[in-house]
């Protein structure tokens, strides 16, 4: 592994994002109607890797339906406006139109209300009547104090998703989640992140984590990088965890761990090219908030965003490009890679001659010199 002197005193590895890479064909060729894209996680079947970021721009309790209904994985914030507010939409169209001068202290303001059980359990029902695979998502500083009423409301995936989650918080003010404890105790598969590296992303397997999320600060939202001076290059960070899950499965027997390739996947490029490192599926944010049904109204933000005392993101206009349903499966309107990611992807995984995700896993890669205008 190769390392660059950046002082006599330090050193550091060379890490790549998404745009520093590609996908190299093989040796056949094969019709995209032949290519499977569909996945599972412990007994949950999806049409195509795509599971929404838990973000009130993306997800809302209609669009979680939608996307669920055509294939993916919708997930709720459960410390979002939804579960704020018996009805957010006045705020929702409020934070779009925002003037930038005063939008965090605004939106600080907004996310200061208390969390609500009752509204917890009323809006994954709503998802639930659907018929649709319901997951909802937790920070876990509010793990502990929400999760039964998650449970109780029937939720099927639980997403435990933070800037960064470790399996050894060390607090000396407050008792830290037990995560491997927690998990054992639940009766759903959890889903846990953000990870950035080989050792971090190996604890969070031992936990009993069905799927670990893969970034940090890498999202269009997030600031992460100026604010903390934290960022790990998507490529690298997928990579680096496909390996620890190799080598958790010898270590546990043969345990599958998946991994979620979660910030820095904006494009139908992207999502190749991660599951090209390893991962199994992504979590998608903003490229899911150009939707037309997009509750953020052609414009995206995370829960860093408005965090109380230490922002470390900004509400950032994406626009609005296409009803979901031709986001994800087309017909394609543009040619950046923003509309029928799917189609890309089966048309990515057919012309390098992959017949499933697994398979494509193992494609070649290559550093390529392009550098994005």
């Amino acid at each position: 592994m190769s390392e660059i002197e950046i002082g006599r005193g330090k050193r550091g590895r060379r890490a790549y994002s998404f745009d520093d890479i590609a996908v190299v064909p093989s040796r056949r060729t094969r019709d995209p109607e032949d290519v499977s894209t569909t996945w599972q996680i412990d007994a949950y079947h999806f049409d195509i890797p795509v599971m929404s970021a838990p973000m009130d721009s993306v997800a809302s309790p209609a669009t979680a339906v939608a996307l669920g209904q055509l294939g993916g994985l919708g997930v709720l914030d459960l410390e979002g406006l939804w579960t704020r507010y018996a009805d957010p939409e006045p705020l929702l169209a409020e934070i779009a139109g925002l003037d930038p001068a005063v939008a965090i202290p605004r939106m600080q303001e907004m996310y200061a209300e208390p969390v609500k059980a009752e509204l917890i359990t009323s809006r994954l029902a709503e998802i639930r009547a659907a018929g649709v695979t319901v997951a909802g998502a937790l920070s876990p500083q509010r793990t502990q104090e929400f999760w039964k009423v998650v449970v109780d409301a029937g939720v099927d995936l639980f997403v435990i998703r933070g800037t960064t989650v470790s399996a050894e918080h060390v607090s000396g003010t407050t008792e830290p989640l037990n995560l491997k404890r927690f998990i054992y105790e639940l009766d759903v598969p959890v889903v846990v992140g953000g990870a950035a590296g080989y050792t971090a992303a190996l604890h969070l397997m031992r936990t009993g984590a069905a799927g670990v999320l893969v970034g940090f600060g890498g999202g269009a939202a997030h600031t992460t990088r100026t604010a903390l001076g934290i960022h790990a290059p998507m490529a690298s960070a997928v990579a680096d965890v496909a390996a620890a899950r190799r080598d958790y499965m010898d270590e546990s027997g043969g345990r599958y761990v998946h991994v979620i390739a979660d910030g820095g996947v904006g494009t139908s490029g992207d999502i190749v090219k991660a599951i090209a490192c390893g991962a199994d599926a992504v979590m998608l944010g903003a490229a899911l908030a150009r939707a037309t049904e997009a509750p953020g109204h052609g414009w995206h933000w995370g829960p860093e965003a408005h965090h109380a005392v230490l922002p470390r993101g900004e509400r950032v206009r994406v626009g609005t490009t296409a009803p979901l349903a031709e986001i994800l499966n087309g017909p394609g309107r543009a040619a950046d890679g923003t509309t029928n990611l799917m189609g890309a992807l089966r048309r990515s995984m057919a012309t390098t001659g992959y017949s499933d995700l697994k398979e494509f896993q193992r494609i070649e890669v290559v550093v390529s010199p392009y550098q994005p205008a």
